[in-house]
């Protein structure tokens, strides 16, 4: 096994990238370090391990201060690569706050780096998928996209999702800027019945896929189908320009699941955030 430290994005991209693409939804957030240059910083961890043919087995990357993302190649388990990369994080002193890959890979990590009780448990996902959208019933109202009137409350909502995943939280001024970044974008969609009620958005996408986030629909508002129209009505764009779309969906949220596996996404796997305890 040969452990490999990178300095720079492209050369990292130059190593792992064709592996990462053999499951784009899957690997959309390294793939998107990848892409996206500019934002690169001399502290990020790139990392692979390759086995003794020169191919690449386990790819690692960190920005702090979030979490290290890592794949194992096609998902095949490979012990010997995790416990050499934690081997060598902990010999070179970096601290990680936690870990966010396949449900398996997760938990061989966390055992590997932070021991036995050293660890626990944040969030579980499943990442899903969707090639053909299933017709469904819309609840009454219509789609439109986000207009600028908007910036009165989706700030709001986005708050109110990110407190509810419990995912990071800003101010309300980084919401307000976040959301003005979608303007004139047609990437954000509101559902209205009369008022709106619901919302998605367009997120990062991969070279075939396009990710959909922010799914979100304020409690007095919930259970009459707002949800699953705007989730499908977006996504009927996404595959209309020719890409699959993909979403994370709790999965500890039956309902919710229950909603996009209507629409016809189907499951690709379970990626697990575990939080490190007393490492940092």
């Amino acid at each position: 096994m040969i452990f490999t430290r990178y300095s720079d994005i492209d050369s990292f991209g130059a190593d792992v990238l064709e592996t990462l693409l053999e499951n784009e939804a899957q690997n959309s957030l390294p793939i998107s370090f990848i892409n996206n240059k500019t934002a690169y910083k001399s502290n990020w961890l790139l990392a692979s391990v390759k086995d003794d043919t020169g191919g690449v087995v386990l790819t690692a990357a960190c920005t702090p201060p979030y979490n290290i993302v890592m794949y194992e190649t096609r998902n095949h388990p490979n012990n010997d690569a995790v416990k050499l990369l934690a081997t060598e994080l902990i010999s070179e002193g970096i601290m990680l706050p936690g870990v966010l890959s396949e449900q398996g890979l997760a938990l061989r990590f966390a055992e590997a780096y932070a021991g036995h009780g050293g660890y626990q448990n944040h969030m579980s996902q499943i990442i899903m998928r969707l090639d053909k959208l299933n017709e469904i019933e819309k609840a009454p109202g219509r789609y439109r996209v986000l207009c600028e009137d908007d910036l009165f409350f989706v700030p709001y909502w986005e708050l109110a999702f990110s407190e509810e995943c419990e995912i990071e939280v800003f101010d309300i001024k980084t919401y307000v800027e976040q959301v003005k970044m979608r303007l004139g974008k047609y990437v954000h969609y509101i559902w209205e019945d009369g008022k709106p009620v619901s919302q998605a958005y367009r997120a990062r996408g991969t070279p075939n896929g396009t990710a959909i986030s922010g799914v979100y629909t304020p409690p007095h508002f919930r259970g009459k189908g707002y949800a699953s129209s705007v989730v499908s009505e977006l996504s009927k764009v996404v595959l209309d320009q020719g890409k699959y779309s993909f979403l994370h969906a709790d999965a500890n949220n039956p309902i919710s699941c229950g909603i996009y596996r209507k629409l016809g996404y189907y499951d690709l796997c379970v990626f697990d955030e575990i939080h490190f305890t007393g490492v940092m």
